[in-house]
């Protein structure tokens, strides 16, 4: 069973962030039927998100609520895309890469394997969930740039 409960935020928050998790399971896990996350959205004042295994198949994501709702679900995004890494066994740990040790203090945040790929799926499943999910016309949709 897919088990996805999001804490704290608005309303508002929680339905999108909830409609973003299943939708990124859909498209980079259509195959899975056992996951549990848990999403707390609140204040995190040194990341924007973050995203943690705690057992085999349970995951839990903390979401800064205080972003812009495009950006805080392109971060819901993010964080769903190093659940499927944990579930893909490409990431172990905090620091493991298909089975390589990748120290962190020596290798700059931006060049880690695990958020190249995290940071470069966010805004295309962003663009998609919003046009599936009918908000592609929402102000706050729209390309920031």
């Amino acid at each position: 069973m897919i088990d996805i409960n999001v804490y704290g935020g608005t309303k508002r928050q929680r339905e999108y962030a909830e409609s973003m998790a299943r939708f990124v399971v859909k498209k980079l896990m259509p195959r899975k039927r056992n996951l549990d996350v848990c999403i707390n959205l609140d204040k995190v004042d040194d990341a924007l998100g973050y995203c943690y295994e705690e057992f085999k198949g349970s995951y839990a994501i903390e979401i800064d609520k205080r972003q812009s709702m495009r950006r805080f679900l392109e971060t819901v995004a993010h964080e769903m895309v190093h659940v499927k890494q944990y579930c893909r066994n490409e990431m172990s740990g905090r620091d493991t890469w298909h089975g390589k040790y990748i120290n962190p203090r020596t290798t700059e945040y931006w060049d880690l394997p695990w958020e190249i790929e995290a940071h470069g799926r966010e805004c295309g499943l962003f663009i998609r969930w919003a046009q599936e999910s009918g908000v592609a016309n929402k102000d706050w949709a729209q390309d920031p740039a």
